[in-house]
């Protein structure tokens, strides 16, 4: 068995255990590397069913569009094209994660490579020149590779005609469409489409797809604190799935998630279908989907106190979100009250300011309201004491004119102390935000009382600072530290609803 701890950016260099991830088949390492077959002129997956090539014939890829770039097909078995992403671009906070993440959100499509730069401050050749150097292929050709994905999900899961998947998708041009699906896939897209299960329904409207991830994956405090934090008319758990309002670039969106033993369930209705791969980046965003849970376990697992629970239930993910100003406009809320009144805040919010949308199957009514809508309320009208009125207004007011921007491709440490500037923002506001809106994986907060108690019970020292100091052993993930010690409590966030 290959070993799975201690993976880095570059292991596709590392050709001796690449070779040993193919051999057996480890699924642990899909997304980490792509496999090209030189005689067959094919790329796969590590864990393709396929009988392994010979060691001599393999030669490896860090991303799906350099294997596109060289000259390689999509396997029609292992469909790597459908990997979960490489856990690095969650997990770093540098110029090529950041910029990774703008593109799987769409940018590259909606603003090219110049937007891209423009984001991230930096002149296009050298995003260019990182992104080829890390990755063997530059922005166009990483836009494209999933502009390609795209129209396959469209082909496969809608009844769209070809020349509207060919637009929804991103492409200019139908004949564009013609020759990149062909050129990935090796099929044009009516012979994709004709391979298609005699017996598959397509429901209009909607689409079905499956979310691929690492496992393990612990369900339980993952849906339960979506559920448990849920705000009445934007979020809802329903028969079993967990379904949200999404404000995406071309219009709206509901999603509903279900969890499943070797995949989420994820059901999308759009009101424009050129969001569909912003929508499922965010939805895998929001449930952390892309994670490798056996390098954060294991690195967990060190600490004799913490391992019995990561034993009991491995592979936690950090709850995060789809939209990272909502996100920190609802944890300002929440500041120093119960989940049952800040939903009940964030309800009176939606209600009053709220953009109304339908949804035939629930009862989701609004999308989150937006800072720019937020900018002109009363601050006499919010049910907060006036210290946290002016936290909450002054945190409108600059994610509005954009003094602050929160995204994805935000730089961790410096949102942090921007954050940390605006008055009523102590560590544990910067910090819940970094976790579970920015994603910084190591985020921590020594100060949360359900961090305290839990480590008193544990054994662990209870002051903030010394369980810092205690903490440094489970860097970089504390964040799912954090998930690990808030499920010994017996709040609703732990477990899903019945």
């Amino acid at each position: 068995m290959a070993d799975a701890g201690g993976m880095r950016n570059g292991m596709h260099t590392d050709r001796e255990r690449c070779v040993r991830a193919v051999q057996s088949k480890d699924a642990r390492f899909d997304g980490w590397f792509f496999t090209a077959v030189l005689t067959t002129r094919i790329y796969c997956r590590p864990s393709c069913p396929v009988v392994p090539p010979k060691s001599a014939n393999m030669t490896f890829f860090p991303s799906a569009a350099a294997c596109q770039q060289a000259g390689f097909r999509a396997c029609k078995r292992c469909r790597p094209d459908t990997s979960p992403g490489s856990p690095e671009w969650n997990q770093r906070a540098d110029l090529v994660a950041r910029a990774m993440r703008l593109i799987a959100d769409g940018v590259v499509d909606r603003e090219g490579v110049p937007g891209l730069a423009a984001r991230l401050g930096y002149s296009t050749r050298q995003i260019e020149r990182q992104l080829l150097a890390e990755l063997g292929a530059g922005p166009l050709a990483l836009a494209r590779a999933q502009r390609a994905q795209t129209a396959r999900l469209l082909i496969e899961t809608t009844a769209l005609p070809m020349a509207e998947i060919a637009f929804a998708a991103g492409f200019s041009s139908i004949r564009t469409f013609n020759d990149t699906v062909r050129e990935v896939f090796a099929l044009s897209p009516s012979e994709l489409r004709g391979r298609l299960p005699k017996n598959t329904v397509i429901t209009p409207g909607s689409l079905s797809l499956r979310l691929p991830f690492r496992a393990p994956l612990n369900p339980e405090n993952l849906f339960g604190h979506l559920a448990a934090t849920a705000v009445p008319g934007v979020e809802e758990w329903r028969d079993g799935a967990f379904r949200r309002t999404l404000r995406l670039p071309y219009g709206h969106g509901i999603a509903a998630l279900t969890p499943g033993t070797d995949h989420i369930a994820c059901r999308l209705t759009l009101s424009d279908m050129r969001d569909l791969p912003v929508a499922i980046s965010r939805c895998r965003r929001m449930l952390d989907l892309d994670a490798d849970p056996v390098a954060i376990d294991d690195q967990l697992r060190t600490d004799p106190v913490l391992a019995p629970l990561v034993d009991k239930a491995p592979g936690r993910r950090v709850p995060r979100t789809v939209d990272e100003a909502e996100f920190a406009l609802r944890a300002v809320l929440g500041q120093q009250v119960s989940t049952a009144a800040a939903r009940t805040h964030a309800a009176r919010l939606v209600t009053a300011h709220g953009e109304p949308v339908e949804d035939p199957e629930g009862g989701l009514t609004h999308l989150f309201p937006e800072p720019e809508a937020l900018a002109a309320l009363d601050p006499e009208t919010l049910a907060l004491p006036r210290t946290r009125r002016t936290t909450f207004t002054t945190l409108v007011s600059q994610l509005a004119d954009r003094t602050l921007h929160l995204g994805v491709e935000s730089d961790w440490e410096e949102s942090r102390a921007r954050l940390l500037s605006l008055p009523g923002f102590g560590p544990w506001t910067v910090d819940v935000i970094a976790m579970r809106a920015l994603g910084d994986p190591d985020a921590f907060l020594p100060t949360d009382l359900g961090i305290r108690r839990a480590a008193q019970e544990l054994g662990l020292p209870s002051t903030p600072a010394a369980l810092t100091a205690r903490a440094a052993t489970w860097r970089p993930w504390r964040a799912y530290a954090v998930q690990y010690l808030w499920a010994t409590d017996s709040h609703p966030i732990n477990f899903l609803p019945v």
